[in-house]
């Protein structure tokens, strides 16, 4: 083999190996961890631009006075990459759904025509499943670790059972139904790629 065809293999195999590179990466929420909720995802690479990120999270915990704010929910997201899987900019689409249980809460606002105050007098329990749409960054610290900021707006159909207070009463409505048009993702990810 001359030294120009061992050249150009040895740049086919560099070029072969760059656009594998990561294949796997798991990761957590900073967010949720900082709101006491459980989560993962684990992301993967479907080709050169297009990943595959499910994540799930769960509260399990009731908080001093039977505050209530528990839920279990799973996020799948299909991501396009601008450059190269897990590097750099990103859109993808998102579907989402889960469980809850909720009351208790002294929050007296309104967003996006969802009524938090609410929550101090009465208790919800019900399921929710929703679709968005998302954009995110991802800056590389090192061969295996990254960080990501990625923000998702969508829609939520809810339904849920209301109950007169927090941890007692009669069922008040049964099967309520809540439609929610606003963001559906906020995300600062700690990732680990393998």
């Amino acid at each position: 083999m001359n030294r120009k065809s061992f050249w150009a293999f040895l740049m086919g195999i560099v070029c072969c190996l760059s656009v594998q590179g990561q294949q796997i990466a798991v990761k957590t929420n900073l967010l949720y961890d900082a709101t006491t909720t459980l989560n993962v995802g684990v992301e993967g690479r479907l080709s050169p631009r297009w990943t595959l990120d499910v994540s799930a999270n769960w509260n399990p915990w009731t908080f001093s006075d039977n505050k209530k704010w528990r839920q279990l929910a799973i996020q799948p997201e299909a991501r396009y990459w601008f450059c190269e899987a897990f590097n750099g900019h990103f859109v993808g689409a998102h579907l989402l759904g889960g469980i809850y249980n909720m009351g208790n809460w002294n929050t007296d606002f309104k967003f996006l025509g969802t009524d938090f105050g609410s929550l101090k007098d009465y208790r919800y329990e019900g399921w929710m499943i929703g679709a968005g749409a998302v954009y995110g960054y991802q800056w590389l610290l090192s061969r295996h670790w990254s960080i990501e900021a990625a923000i998702g707006i969508g829609y939520v159909y809810s339904q849920a059972d209301k109950y007169e207070c927090p941890t007692c009463g009669d069922k008040l409505e049964n099967n309520k139904s809540h439609h929610y048009f606003g963001p559906t993702k906020a995300a600062i990810n700690l990732i680990y790629a393998f």
